[in-house]
């Protein structure tokens, strides 16, 4: 899978700039990348430097350092000695950590979907339509993105700020994995159905036959993700 040039995603994050007085200056920053990384726009192993970053965002070294320590933390960047900061690449054991415990937080999401306001459903069914219109269009890259909203959406239904935190971090990380598979389009298109699928059972209340399809899906996926990582050792 390509890379993106870096100048990209350092402009849209470059134009941001004037909101980082509204809250902690290195928060913003990493909440900057950290959506860079989530819409598949940094990819693993592609260097973050710090100068560039400090002069488009006009904030000193020292900020965006304490932006890189923060995403180091949530295991987004790593910090090479004598070579820089780089988008970290998911290892196989957390590969196989991040679906333990995406299992726990969408199965909840679905079990809660009952008592879910309305609009927290409109959610999942946006997610949805997103990816449908971008596999339409051949934005596979979009595809991407509108499932990984699609899966912070089902965990969403729970209605829990903490839950909708981690789940927001696990998924940043699930981007990354994303770019271990050599075509966007033949990973991602078979979930278009059965994201549909998911969202029409949750829908209309079935929630034993959404959550049994839910731990298939999430079988299915970390199976194939397994067999990249596996391919390419």
């Amino acid at each position: 899978m390509p890379v993106p040039a870096q100048g990209s995603w350092l402009t849209d994050i470059a134009a941001a700039r004037h909101d980082l007085d509204r809250t902690s200056t290195a928060a913003r920053i990493a909440e900057l990348l950290r959506e860079k990384i989530t819409d598949g726009r940094l990819a693993p192993g592609e260097r973050v430097r710090e100068e560039e970053l400090g002069d488009a965002l006009k904030v000193s070294r020292n900020t965006v350092r304490e932006a890189f320590r923060l995403l180091a933390q949530e295991r987004l960047l790593v910090h090479e000695f004598n070579r820089g900061v780089f988008v970290r690449r998911v290892t196989p054991d957390g590969l196989a950590d991040l679906y333990r415990v995406r299992r726990i937080l969408e199965c909840e999401g679905v079990r809660s979907a009952p008592d879910a306001p309305r609009a927290a459903l409109g959610r999942v069914e946006a997610a949805v339509l997103d990816g449908e219109r971008a596999a339409a269009d051949g934005e596979w890259a979009d595809v991407g993105t509108a499932d990984i909203r699609f899966h912070q959406a089902i965990a969403a239904l729970v209605g829990s700020p903490r839950v909708d935190e981690m789940t927001r971090l696990l998924l940043a990380e699930m981007r990354l994995v994303f770019h271990e598979m050599g075509s966007p389009r033949e990973f991602h298109e078979p979930y278009l159905t059965r994201n549909r699928r998911l969202y029409d059972l949750i829908a209309r209340g079935d929630l034993t036959a959404a959550e049994r399809e839910l731990r298939s899906y999430l079988d299915d996926a970390e199976a194939q993700l397994t067999k990249a990582y596996r391919e390419k050792e």
